[in-house]
């Protein structure tokens, strides 16, 4: 009696599935655009987990400090540009990074983070019709006030 062979789904699947090691491999050979969506999440991960966290945060609070700026009017059109309100939420997600991520990533990258929020926190107030109290304006509960 003749027997056919079992052709599943899992039989028939990418052989790389069951050995993360031979997808890591096939995956950095391969052009990205040829890459599945599952693969692609894999590649990011791998290279998410080879970047320190001083670079992590420190892109992170480079992101919040260029996005405030903008918002504050400090860019080329700041007659469209400029959003107080935006730009307040924006500090004051700053502030809070850089007063918590201090600690961790030496004073010599956080200190032109905090010259940096300093910056943007006098634009705001700059740019503010009404000023807060001093003590009260974006990010100001985490650094004290800025005047």
């Amino acid at each position: 009696m003749h027997q056919t062979p079992n052709i599943s789904a899992e039989n028939t699947a990418d052989p790389t599935a069951e050995d993360p090691a031979a997808l890591h491999s096939s995956v950095e050979d391969r052009d990205p655009q040829d890459l599945t969506e599952q693969e692609q999440v894999a590649q990011a991960a791998r290279d998410i987990a080879e970047v320190p966290a001083v670079e992590v945060i420190t892109a992170a609070a480079v992101n919040l400090l260029s996005a405030a700026a903008v918002k504050c009017g400090l860019a080329d059109d700041p007659e469209t540009q400029t959003d107080l309100d935006e730009a307040r939420k924006l500090i004051n997600a700053l502030a809070g990074l850089i007063t918590a991520g201090a600690p961790e990533i030496s004073d010599s990258h956080a200190r032109p983070l905090r010259d940096g929020l300093r910056s943007v926190q006098l634009a705001f107030r700059e740019a503010s019709p009404i000023p807060d109290a001093p003590g009260s304006g974006p990010g100001e509960k985490y650094t004290g006030p800025v005047i």
